[in-house]
């Protein structure tokens, strides 16, 4: 009885440290967004189409250029 006791116990103390380590992930992943930094040459043609320093052609314009891969 007590040979089965201990493997028992070391299954059920991982399972419970798993299970705490999975709910951690989960939370943290939930509670950060992902922001994109803040040079991020896209974030800043958003924010200058946003505060009108271009128009809605140069921004779309701008934002193709970003998009395409050299």
């Amino acid at each position: 009885m007590r040979l089965l006791l201990l493997p028992f116990l070391v299954v059920l103390i991982a399972a419970v440290v798993l299970g705490c380590m999975l709910v951690a992930r989960w939370l943290s992943a939930r509670a950060a967004p992902a922001v994109p930094p803040a040079d991020d040459p896209r974030e800043i043609l958003k924010r200058r189409y946003a505060a009108g320093e271009i128009d809605e052609d140069e921004y779309l314009r701008r934002m193709s250029g970003l998009s395409q891969d050299w």
